[in-house]
């Protein structure tokens, strides 16, 4: 007998899943549930709109036995069915969304995260938690040979043929002593009404019933009972459905055993028909940083699945929504390039893109919830005003910032109320880390006139600024550059005069390292600053296109130093001869402001050579 071996990496993750997830063992039925209704899906789509299938006798079920005596559970289906090199595939290659990454995620904080075996893919291999032996038969739909898989979920498995005689798969699982609980009528039934009451497809028990009859014998009764309701719960009217429904389908539809933050349910009637309905779970997904995600939101034509794999349904910064789209408006038969420019699928997201941002309105007035929407979410919020320039508008209302007078995250909107009488600028800047940002000397004169500045410490932050030149009629600018204080207290004339000869003598000492040495009208404690020039890109932006590899196809970007005139330092380096003592100090000026800005010096030892010399001489 052939058997196929299990690489390292396979037996490593099936030992993590068996031994790590026993408080959520349950869940391996709603795992080969929603693999039978994918497979019944994808059958009733092809029985629809591909003629080799439509002469097949196909009522889309799923049915479940088992034997207390033998301590089996049997699930099977009569779906699309698997050929050999399905089950070789699908099978045999475990967590294929990325087993190391699952390996990683199950080792580390979350070991009963249940939601774990749904996101990557491996729900098949959750029935290792409650079995020791796994036989699966198969039979692909229009094909006359099947196929049965057989395993220990250790070792490794073997393919071989049999004789079936119904195309679509069934599951027999040898419960072992951690299993024995789930050959029992009313623990399957729990089971199926916690997680899988809204499966589009008739769920099936079959069992025996031991009653009396009138003369005291005992009487063994097959029965067969349907466990869900096994409808389009999208297509319900919504004053019939409450909270707990909408709550109990998302977990049917996500394998999410979290409660999600908020549905938006629209049923449209007229010049299109369609229902949406979206849910936003409490936690982003783990891919949803990643390149190759795994898009949340299901196409229906007329309750009949499409796809769940195109990306194109939602744009990509609400890549988090999970749900449905069903339209009335489609052929059945569409082909995914079709899909991908139908004018009707684009209105129906255009107008349901509108309809999710104005729910996420209506929840920003509640802050608690907003908050944890937005800890979740803020940064695709942000990746949506620099992609989506015609819901510019609605989304700028939705973003939030920390800020130099708040401890919590302010909008827009609120920054506006909380401007001083005459001030006309919303003030930002950009940067790494928030502490820094907060202590910046670039914010010194703000914190003094009390002017709030918007802390933009995550990087995106500085990309997508800088696509927002307005927000209504206020201007944006960045503390960061050189012209921001324009609009503040100008450096006097007679000052600058008189300490011109100081600025040319410390920018002939740093030569190249500055583009130019200014003096500073908004340092009020600190000697010195770097800024940069109002039309080059700031430090933080600079070294993101650094990360980008996008520096070789722009020149060199020199900081500008400002100095402070009224500091103690600055007096006493005017009155200073060109001696080593002043180069050094003005190294250490342009060094220390680099610093407090977060960024790395290249030569860290001859900032602290000049440093110690300077602490010497001050002895």
């Amino acid at each position: 007998m052939p058997k196929h071996v299990f690489k390292t990496e396979v037996s490593q993750l099936l030992h993590l899943i068996i031994h790590s997830l026993y408080s959520n063992k349950e869940i391996f039925l709603r795992e080969l549930i929603s693999n039978s209704s994918d497979a019944l899906d994808k059958l009733k789509f092809l029985s629809i709109t591909d003629k080799k299938f439509q002469k097949i006798d196909f009522q889309p079920k799923i049915d479940i036995s088992f034997s207390e005596d033998n301590n089996t559970l049997t699930i099977s289906d009569n779906g699309i069915g698997m050929d050999k090199a399905d089950l070789k595939d699908n099978l045999g290659t475990i967590a294929r969304s990325g087993t190391k990454g699952f390996i990683d995620k199950l080792t580390g904080d979350t070991k009963k995260d249940s939601n774990l075996i749904g996101q990557f893919g491996v729900g098949f291999y959750s029935c290792f938690m409650v079995a020791d032996k796994v036989e699966v038969f198969s039979k692909k739909a229009g094909e006359s040979n099947g196929h049965k898989w057989k395993s220990d979920g250790k070792t490794g498995f073997t393919i071989l043929s049999s004789d079936i005689d119904n195309h679509g798969t069934s599951i027999i699982l040898y419960l072992n002593d951690e299993g024995k609980e789930f050959a029992n009528k009313w623990r399957i039934d729990s089971i199926i009404k916690k997680y899988s009451n809204h499966v589009s497809f008739p769920i099936f028990l079959h069992y025996t019933e031991k009653n009396t009859d009138e003369n005291k014998q005992e009487v063994v009764e097959d029965k067969c009972d349907q466990m869900n309701e096994a409808s389009a719960f999208w297509k319900k009217s919504k004053s019939s459905l409450k909270k707990k429904n909408y709550i109990e389908f998302y977990k049917t539809l996500t394998n999410d055993s979290s409660d999600p933050i908020l549905y938006i349910h629209t049923q449209a009637e007229g010049t299109l028909d369609y229902t949406t309905l979206f849910y936003i779970p409490s936690k982003a997904p783990f891919d949803i940083f990643q390149s190759d995600y795994k898009p949340g939101v299901k196409l229906y034509v007329k309750r009949v699945f499409i796809t769940d794999d195109d990306k194109d349904l939602m744009p990509t910064y609400l890549r988090f929504i999970k749900g449905v789209i069903d339209t009335e408006d489609l052929p059945l038969n569409i082909s995914r390039e079709i899909l991908q420019q139908n004018h009707i699928l684009s209105k129906i997201k255009k107008n349901s893109v509108k309809k999710i941002l104005s729910e996420f309105k209506k929840l920003s007035k509640d802050k608690v919830k907003y908050s944890i929407f937005f800890n979740e979410y803020g940064k695709l919020i942000k990746e949506g005003i620099y992609q989506d320039f015609e819901n510019r508008e609605d989304l700028l209302e939705l973003v939030r910032y920390k800020s130099t007078n708040s401890d919590g995250l302010i909008s827009f909107n609120e920054y506006v109320d909380n401007m001083n009488k005459d001030q006309k600028i919303i003030y930002y800047i950009t940067g790494t880390n928030e502490k820094t940002l907060r202590s910046s000397p670039l914010t010194e004169v703000y914190r003094k006139k009390n002017i709030e500045v918007l802390i933009l410490d995550n990087d995106i932050d500085e990309i997508v600024i800088s696509s927002i030149p307005k927000y209504k009629d206020y201007e944006l600018k960045s503390v960061n550059k050189s012209d921001v204080n324009d609009d503040l207290d100008n450096v006097d004339s007679k000052k600058e005069e008189k300490f011109k000869p100081l600025t040319d003598r410390i920018k002939n000492v740093l030569k190249d390292r500055v583009k130019e040495v200014n003096l500073s009208s908004r340092l009020m404690d600190s000697p010195s600053c770097i800024v940069v020039d109002q039309n080059d890109p700031t430090i933080q932006m600079q070294e993101i296109m650094k990360r980008m590899g996008n520096m070789d196809a722009m020149p060199e970007v020199k900081p500008i130093l400002e100095i402070n005139p009224n500091h103690k330092i600055i007096s006493k380096m005017d009155k200073m001869g060109k001696t080593k003592k002043f180069k050094d100090i003005c190294y250490l000026l342009f060094e220390q402001a680099l610093l407090v800005e977060g960024i790395d010096l290249s030569d860290p030892a001859e900032f602290v050579s000049k440093l110690n010399t300077a602490l010497e001489k001050s002895l």
